[in-house]
């Protein structure tokens, strides 16, 4: 082989492989993956280094507690959190080293201390994460304090352990900055990919479908939709918040276009089982389904793009794809078959949606287009100064409030274990009190949940390490593999809790093993996780507990609220003109938030006891009802026009009015306010051959042909949960 062949090799050999780290790279797990490693080495190898074994376990201790009160932000953000985040530290350790050896003033600082942390959870998310590290920090305090040589030992180790994590972190931000948000956005992108793959379900060409089925996992895969936009908007808020907005307009372009994507791709424009009735026998839905499908494959492939900041190139087959669909259309409509002439309306209104949301998904890979002024705005709930923070907390000091109940039952549950570790006389029973603080959480399902997945993973953790001590018994191998167990635990924590566990069970292991007391925590640590797992459920069963039945309805009422406030938005458009003004985008938002609250509130009753499941059948319908709804009106919105001279006339402004009154009403019905009906629901009587009225007319039918049936949900809903036996 000459040297030029050679050459050729090489060059195509590097790129192969620098793409090939870069895709592992955009992988967000990886790359956090790498931060820990380099936060758990740079605490285990200088310890080790300087032949301090008992300094490695309370600085990784710090690592993993400062790790879990990360929260994304700017620069500056982020040095303020971290600021605050050592202070909090510092406080909840030093308490514990202070009031150790005083059993009573320890259990009432415990008690009083876990319950305000708590509650700076009413101050956003930031905070909440903040407390729960803190709570955590003390509890990592408390298994050392019987063993430190002064009163300052545990603590500086501990916040040395989060100083260099917090230090790492911003290190890590000044080289990456525009990760997060990245990151963010490719995850919208990647959940659309999985509403579109479930959308395209509806358009198979059967007879006699039944849509609900796949409405509730259309309704299911919405909720992670929403769940992404709104994390996407947090993170770009905290850019655009004290940035220059230029810096952050691609990134905003990319959100409202996502935002309108899901408009578009959540609409519904007629009853699918009609269309499939009358298509049975031809090609135009399986050609409706392919463009979905290739447009799903748009999606993951701007989510790669995304993650690994280049430019997204449009794949050319959608055009052809799209262009075949048009001209299946027009073949449909030259047969001129007087029983599809109204359904051909339909179709011709899918097509220009879909030929939209094609446009859309193109434009993906030019976000440098110009944002309007109204699209500069993000709406900014987190509230502002000291006097804004304590409203927060104070609003939430009310005894139906789920915040304030959680944190009375982990204060309770945690100072109750704390308890039982000194009339048992348990070593190491702190244990006890880190299984309650992961377990006990705000709802019974999640507890519920979360208790399975502790026990298994703490069984496989402590069975994998008793053969892991024996293979490795020198000190080097098990900093190794303390290091990879850590890494491994941030890597599943928030997608595989029972793995996770099982990996934090192997850390504690080595950990406590550097101290020679490996293998005498193995028995300790499974007793305490199951008597933790005991008590944090206890608490939350028989604690002022919040059984999802007996506030369905209240979620139900308020969903129909938020729907009922996104048409009137909707509506006021088509007689002022299209724009994303800031109220628009927050109705809109109010309402997909509020079907993925309804949508979660039904699943966790299913997870309550037998007792507590109420109006199980009529709530899935009800919840399916409900969905079609919201599709309808985001059809309105995805083609809401101004409409020109007299096209809003009165009697379709009466039609609208008649809606709004009967959603009013289905309301009050739901919170079980007696009504009387305003009216029959018969088919509108208007007509009009104006395209830009007759889609009106037509949504607002769908809404009128379901409303019959919420109404009798709504009753009889209200009535199965509110029962005297159901209390």
């Amino acid at each position: 082989m000459d040297q030029s062949s050679g050459n050729q090799l090489t060059i195509m050999f590097f790129p192969d492989i620098f793409h090939f780290f870069r895709n592992y790279w955009a992988n967000d797990r990886i790359n956090y993956s790498v931060k820990v490693f380099f936060a758990l080495t740079g605490v285990t190898l200088p310890a080790w280094y300087r032949g301090s074994p008992d300094d490695i376990t309370p600085m990784v201790l710090g690592v993993i507690a400062a790790a879990l009160a990360e929260v994304d932000d700017n620069l500056w953000g982020r040095i303020k959190a971290l600021i605050m985040m050592l202070a909090c530290f510092l406080l909840a350790s030093l308490s514990i080293e202070l009031l150790f050896d005083y059993p009573l003033l320890f259990a009432l600082g415990l008690c009083s201390s876990t319950f305000g942390f708590t509650m700076l959870g009413a101050m956003g998310p930031r905070y909440s994460s903040m407390a729960f590290a803190s709570l955590l920090l003390a509890v990592y305090t408390m298994l050392g304090a019987g063993a430190s040589q002064s009163l300052w030992e545990q603590p500086q180790l501990l916040l040395s352990g989060a100083l260099w994590y917090g230090v790492l972190s911003l290190v890590w931000h000044i080289l990456w900055p525009n990760r997060p948000v990245q990151q963010s956005l490719a995850n919208i992108f990647k959940e659309l990919a999985g509403y579109l793959d479930s959308k395209n379900q509806l358009f198979d060409p059967v007879v006699n479908m039944n849509p609900q089925p796949l409405r509730l996992e259309l309704a299911r895969k919405n909720v992670s939709v929403v769940n992404a936009l709104n994390q996407a908007k947090a993170s770009l808020l905290q850019r655009v918040r004290r940035q220059d907005s230029v810096s952050a307009q691609p990134f905003l372009h990319i959100y409202f276009l996502a935002q309108d994507i899901h408009e578009r791709v959540s609409s519904s424009h007629y009853r699918y089982q009609d269309l499939a009735e009358h298509f049975s026998r031809s090609d135009i839905l399986f050609r409706f389904q392919k463009m979905l499908r290739v447009q799903a494959k748009a999606c993951r492939a701007i989510a790669r793009s995304l993650a690994m900041g280049q430019e997204y190139l449009h794949d050319n087959e959608n055009a052809a794809v799209l262009d075949e669909l048009q001209l299946s259309l027009k073949y449909l409509q030259q047969q001129e078959n007087p029983q599809w002439r109204p359904l051909m309306v339909q179709l011709e209104y899918l097509l220009t949606n879909l030929t939209t949301v094609e446009l859309q998904i193109s434009s993906v890979g030019h976000p440098d287009s110009e944002i309007s002024a109204d699209e500069r705005i993000l709406a900014d709930s987190n509230p502002r100064g000291i006097k804004a923070h304590l409203l927060c907390i104070w609003h939430e000091c009310r005894l139906d409030s789920p915040l304030f109940r959680h944190g009375l039952r982990l204060a309770t549950s945690l100072t109750l274990g704390y308890g039982l570790i000194q009339g048992l006389h348990l070593q190491p029973g702190y244990w006890v009190l880190l299984t309650i603080l992961f377990v006990c959480q705000p709802s019974y399902s999640a507890t519920r949940q979360k208790l399975a997945q502790r026990v298994v993973g703490t069984l496989a953790g402590l069975l994998t390490g008793i053969p892991l001590l024996y293979l490795f018994p020198g000190q080097e191998g098990q900093l190794v593999l303390m290091v990879i167990s850590g890494i491994l635990f941030f890597a599943f924590r928030t997608v595989r809790y029972d793995l996770a566990t099982a990996f934090i069970t192997l850390l504690v292991l080595f950990c406590f093993n550097q101290q020679g007391l490996g293998f005498a925590v193995i028995m300790p640590r499974l007793g305490d996780t199951l008597l933790g797992c005991l008590l944090a459920v206890t608490a939350v069963v028989f604690i002022l507990p919040d059984w999802e039945s007996r506030r369905l309805n209240r979620i139900m009422a308020l969903t129909i609220a938020r729907h009922r406030e996104y048409l009137a938005q909707v509506m006021a458009q088509y007689q002022t003109g299209k724009r994303d003004t800031l109220a628009y985008r927050l109705s809109r938002r109010h309402a997909h938030n509020m079907d993925a609250r309804l949508n979660a509130a039904i699943m966790n009753m299913l997870t309550e006891p037998a007792r507590y499941q109420r109006a199980k059948d009529e709530s899935f319908r009800f919840l399916t009802l409900s969905h079609a709804m919201l599709s309808y009106i985001s059809t309105l919105g995805a083609h809401r026009m101004l409409l020109a001279g007299d096209s809003f006339h009165e009697g379709l402004l009466a039609q609208y009015q008649f809606m709004d009154i009967h959603l009013r009403l289905l309301e009050k019905q739901l919170m079980g306010i007696s009504v009387q009906s305003r009216g029959r629901f018969s088919k509108a009587e208007l007509t009009d051959e104006r395209p830009e009225t007759r889609l009106l007319l037509q949504q607002l039918q769908l809404m009128f042909q379901i409303m019959p049936e919420m109404h009798l949900l709504a009753v009889e809903i209200y009535n199965k949960l509110n029962k005297p036996d159901s209390q």
